[in-house]
This record gives structure tokens, sequence and C-alpha cells, in this order.
């Protein structure tokens, strides 16, 4: 059965002590991971030795990097390396988000490279695809994906590309106040599948986790999670709330 994943995406939000407090409160509640089940927290670059330590020994909990840059090292102040991330024992990345991609013009050549850099040290990417209200409008939303797919993963090898966690974020429906209903989230998801088996095969495909990251909370994860081809969610607002996040753990199928 393929990885089941709640991941939390803190985002620019919560002090040291408040992100020291949500992860108290969450760890105190009652939930349970199955042998297929994961949370993942990706939590601000300054936050990772805490959230490490906080959850060290929670099985299949692991903490997450928001971004990483696309160079081993050298003169790039302010940005954060893979090598750097993995010296202190980060294994997940968020990758591409569709806020990267618009506030800071993410190419997916450039998110290509950072794909590639990612799996020469051994960290798993968190994937991030999605189209715009316009692009959803015109109904071009599957062409737009599927090059992101294409510019940005399909030179991997079927090997590789086993390692990647895909995340769809319907960005039409963050923050527009329209709704991407659990049958619209299937669609595209299906669609992902599909367009990985054309390239990789249906039993690589099928390997992959592909998260929802469309305004996922307790009231509606389960219906989203129940989806045949959802396999969990890339969770903003709801994962700074310890009960709200508990909830969408305890969703996953």
């Amino acid at each position: 059965m393929r990885k089941q994943i709640a991941a939390a995406n803190w985002k620019m939000n919560l002090t040291l002590q408040q992100g020291e407090a949500l992860l108290d409160a969450i760890i105190s509640k009652p939930h349970s991971l199955q042998a297929n089940q994961q949370a993942v927290f990706a939590v601000p670059f300054p936050y990772l030795p805490m959230a490490l330590q906080k959850l060290a020994g929670k099985a299949n909990v692991f903490v997450a990097a928001q971004n990483c840059y696309s160079k081993k090292s050298g003169a790039y102040t302010g940005e954060v390396s893979v090598e750097i991330l993995q010296s202190i024992g980060i294994q997940y990345v968020v990758l591409g988000h569709s806020e990267r991609r618009e506030y800071f013009h993410e190419s997916n050549q450039l998110l290509a490279d950072k794909v590639n850099i990612c799996l020469e040290y051994n960290m798993l990417p968190i994937f991030c695809c999605g189209e715009p209200l316009d692009i959803r409008e015109a109904g071009t939303q599957n062409d737009y994906v599927a090059k992101q797919l294409e510019e940005s993963l399909f030179h991997l090898t079927a090997a590789q590309v086993q390692k990647i966690v895909i995340a769809y974020e319907p960005i039409w429906a963050i923050g527009t106040g329209k709704t991407a209903s659990s049958a619209q989230a299937q669609e595209m998801h299906a669609f992902i599948r599909q367009q990985l088996a054309g390239k990789y095969g249906a039993a690589v495909a099928d390997a992959i986790s592909i998260l929802y990251g469309g305004s996922v909370k307790a009231a509606n994860a389960v219906e989203i999670f129940g989806q045949p081809d959802v396999d969990g969610g890339l969770v903003g607002g709801a994962s700074l709330i310890a009960d709200e996040f508990v909830a969408i753990i305890n969703a996953l199928k």
C-alpha cells in the first residue's frame, strides 16, 4: 500500500515558543500512525533543530524543510543547501510550493535542479504542482500540470521518481472563495498518476504517494482522503491548530 501522509506546512508562521507549544499539544493528543502512515512537519528553517528534538523517537514522524537551494554550497547569502539540511538530520524537503512559484518565480527547470540535488543527497522531495485560477477557468489544467511534471520530474529514472512525494495544489481554490470538491481532487490525482504511468509504467505510478494541498481541514479530510488516488494532504492553516491536525492525521487511510 502507498504511504499515506499528513504533512503540516507551517509556512512563515509562529514564534519559536508558539511552535514548541503546538508540537507539545499535538504529541499529547491521542493519535496513531500505522506502518503505511506518516506525519511530516515542514517548519521554518530556524525551528528545524527544535522540531527534530521534540519529535525524536516518534515512529513514522518526520521533519521537513520548506525549501532548499539548488547548489551544494557557495556564496549564496541567505540560502540553505541540502547538505546543510542533511547535516542536522532532515530527510524531507518541500519543493515548488505554489507560493514559491508565484512570489519567488521558481521555474520548472529550477525545480528540476532542486529535485536532482535532493536525490543526490538522499533527501526526499515533496514536489508541489497545480494550476492557478485562469488556467482552471480556461480548462487547460491537465496540460499545465503535465508540463510541470514533464519539465521537473520526467528526466528521472524509475527508481528515482519513486522517491518523490507529489502534492497537488489547486491554487484556484486557495483564498479565492472557490472550493475544490473531493471529486475534482480525485480527477486531478488520477490524471497525475496516469501521466506517471505513461512515463514509468503502472507499477511505478501506483507506488507514488500523491497528496492534496487544497485547504484540507478536519471537516473534509475523511472525504478527501477517501478518494482512491488521494494519499493524504499537505496542510496549511489547519496544521497550526493541534486538534485540527491530529484529526487530519487520524483521517489517513
